[in-house]
């Protein structure tokens, strides 16, 4: 399972550095990757931000068959934990992580305060 970040998708769809491994990382196994509901909501906004077309993005992630994860009480719980661990990530990154840890998921991040190694995967390098 292969759970993309709002940074990651971000980079797919502004077309920036990374890019091309977020678009191979989707082709690779496109029966099994998600995003967080929280990080669908961050893309979308940021893409109305940047004065994209959204129903455009939004085709063309849903074209790779992703599949919008919804937030368990679990992941929210899991989202404040973090936060007692970490005050600097943002609740859509600590909803990220939580969600990966209850999928089993490797997470694809453009944010590099996260770290490699593990399950998180960086996509510029790492």
């Amino acid at each position: 399972m292969n759970l993309f970040d709002s940074s990651a998708l971000l980079a797919l769809v502004l077309d920036e550095t990374g890019s091309d491994v977020v678009e191979e990382a989707l082709a690779a196994d496109p029966t099994d990757v998600a995003v967080s509901a929280v990080n669908w909501s961050e893309v979308a906004q940021k893409v109305l931000a940047h004065r994209r077309n959204w129903p455009a993005v939004r085709a063309l992630l849903i074209g790779y068959d992703l599949r919008v994860e919804p937030v368990t009480a679990a992941d929210a719980e899991g989202a404040a934990q973090r936060w007692s661990d970490d005050p600097s990530l943002s609740l859509a990154d600590r909803v990220c992580l939580a969600t990966a840890d209850r999928l089993d998921a490797t997470v694809w991040t453009a944010d590099r305060g996260w770290g490699t190694g593990g399950r998180v995967r960086q996509i510029r390098g790492g």
